[in-house]
């Protein structure tokens, strides 16, 4: 046993080089200086999602075509319930699903100072999935390049699906992987339709500008509840607050929140009626199910 350890420490370890991390479950922890890093232990391994998320994931993957046999995904992992709850609902997937695929993580870290996912470090490679660490100064970034009246959220979420690009074409990975469910698509909608006039939501399936990586939303189908639920019960590391910007103060999405939360009170019905809706515009360009191969 190591000089100072304490007996029987059980810790999840992370060794990175550069943005490379690879790491497991040991007894004991190295400190001192170096890139070694441990968080506590959450689960010893991938947690098996309730059926009805995986049902709904299943579905969405199939009616668009989302994953195809020999596919390398590279799923973008903020911390949050939903991105938590799909990195399982993946592994479970690429587990027992007929069509093999390979599967990868990456986490951007935009330096905000509420916002610190370098724990996902740790729990992420000890379920022994490829890990990839992108940081970047995004909140300064924004202050230096925004201008007045700009959105912040928007101007963050381009820079961190850049970075994911960058992480995706770097490594090798052509499908990405997010994790909005069908609570954003509503709230998309609305926003769409309220502020923009055009009759639009998150694509379900589509290619980038670039034409080189297809971006995949497998949870399209489910409920914000259903994420939120499983890990609360899966005891997920979940990151708080992973956007400062938008907990500083109330948003047109939180609005469309609160409103469809409304609408749902009085006809339970609402969100199965909005998801037949929103399927068509759901379908990316030049996806269909028939192209699953």
């Amino acid at each position: 046993m190591a000089a100072g350890a304490r007996p029987y420490d059980r810790r999840l370890t992370v060794e990175c080089d550069g943005s490379r991390c690879v790491g497991g479950v040991a007894l004991i922890v190295a400190d001192g200086a170096g890139a070694r890093m441990s968080a506590p232990v959450h689960a010893a391994g991938p947690v098996k999602p309730p059926r009805s998320l995986l049902s709904a994931a299943g579905k969405a993957i199939g009616d668009f075509a989302m994953i195809r046999d020999g596919d390398r995904v590279l799923l973008g992992l903020s911390g949050g319930k939903d991105s938590l709850s799909l990195l399982h609902v993946l592994l479970e997937l690429r587990a027992k699903a007929p069509v093999r695929f390979e599967l990868a993580v990456a986490t951007v870290d935009p330096q905000a100072p509420d916002f610190d996912p370098s724990p996902l470090k740790a729990y992420v490679t000890a379920l022994g999935v490829p890990y990839f660490y992108e940081s970047f100064p995004v909140v300064e970034q924004a202050k230096q390049s925004m201008k007045a009246g700009s959105s912040f959220c928007a101007f963050c979420s381009r820079m961190r699906r850049g970075m994911l690009y960058g992480a995706a074409r770097r490594e090798g990975y052509p499908v990405l992987a997010l994790a909005q469910h069908l609570d954003d698509a509503a709230e998309t909608f609305l926003m769409s339709a309220c502020y923009g006039g055009k009759l639009r939501t998150m694509q379900a399936h589509y290619l980038n500008d670039r034409g080189d990586i297809r971006v995949i939303r497998p949870l399209v189908y489910a409920r914000e509840r259903q994420t939120a639920a499983f890990a609360n019960s899966a005891a997920l590391p979940v990151i708080q607050e992973n956007c400062p910007a938008c907990f500083a103060a109330p948003t047109e999405r939180m609005h469309m929140k609160q409103w469809l939360a409304q609408l749902e009170a009085a006809n339970p019905k609402v969100f199965p009626s909005l998801r037949t809706a929103l399927r068509p515009l759901m379908r990316g360009k030049g996806f269909h199910a028939e192209d699953a191969g």
